[in-house]
């Protein structure tokens, strides 16, 4: 074989693998974004059977209550279906309308996993495992931040003012409770860095200095001043997810329980 004959050989050879190649990470994408839409589409079908679960009925104060009864009406059916569910959130005007979940044996399980526990890049929303759903004083769920507004990726309209002031309570419920929350601060962050915050450390104040200079640093870190603040004693929440413009961002939203 002549040196021409040799080159034209392998540069065919380099064009079929780039072609090759090409074409695999085609298929790849196009992969992940077909689970994608099926994904969001399942979690469409979920929240109508929360929505289309029967009405609660009232249970006369001198009746007994048996073990698992207390569950809402309209959770009951998709507990039964994966007991690692811990309850739902929503916000208003945005896609959040999801089960929250949690496994503490294993976290960041449902990272990478669906609500019928199969692999899945969106997940699940999910609580941080060392929070205890009824007495824990900050209640810390985490969730994808997917392109088009999808998960939490939503959470991405929260760094404008003009969206939290239209936007101003979240609807998380446990399993037995419903629960509204509002907004005190947004802030970004980075997380496993000494330069971030490790908003993730806090889950129980042992006392009303350590709660207050918790949300102190919140509403110090905070994109805009909500006029809003919390008390010692003062259920929270906080949402977070991945923000772009640093190495390992978080976007974090942090509201208060209210009656």
């Amino acid at each position: 074989m002549n040196l021409k004959n040799y080159k034209t050989v392998i540069c065919t050879a380099a064009a079929v693998a780039l072609l090759g190649a090409a074409v695999f990470c085609g298929y790849k994408i196009y992969s992940h974004y077909q689970q994608i839409d099926e994904q969001t589409e399942a979690f469409v079908e979920i929240a109508e059977v929360v929505e289309n679960a029967e009405p609660e009925e009232e249970t006369p104060k001198d009746m007994p209550v048996s073990e698992g009864e207390d569950i809402l009406a309209k959770y009951k059916e998709l507990y039964l279906r994966n007991e690692d569910m811990a309850g739902w959130i929503a916000i208003d005007g945005t896609t959040v309308n999801y089960p929250v979940m949690q496994s503490k044996n294993n976290p960041n399980f449902y990272l990478k996993h669906n609500f019928e526990k199969q692999y899945s890049d969106l997940g699940v929303p999910y609580i941080q495992e060392d929070c205890d759903i009824l007495t824990g004083d900050n209640l810390i769920i985490y969730g994808h931040h997917i392109k088009g507004g999808r998960m939490f990726g939503a959470l991405e309209d929260y760094k404008s003012k003009s969206f939290y002031e239209k936007h101003k309570t979240i609807q998380f419920d446990t399993l037995t409770e419903q629960g509204r929350y509002e907004v005190i601060a947004v802030f970004k962050t980075v997380a496993y860095s000494p330069q971030g915050y490790r908003y993730y450390d806090f889950v129980d104040a042992e006392n009303e200095e350590e709660f207050n200079a918790y949300v102190g640093k919140c509403k110090e870190l905070a994109l805009y001043d909500t006029g809003v603040t919390a008390e010692y004693g003062d259920k929270l929440i906080a949402l977070s997810t991945c923000e772009y413009s640093a190495p390992n961002g978080r976007l974090v939203v942090v509201a208060k329980k209210v009656n």
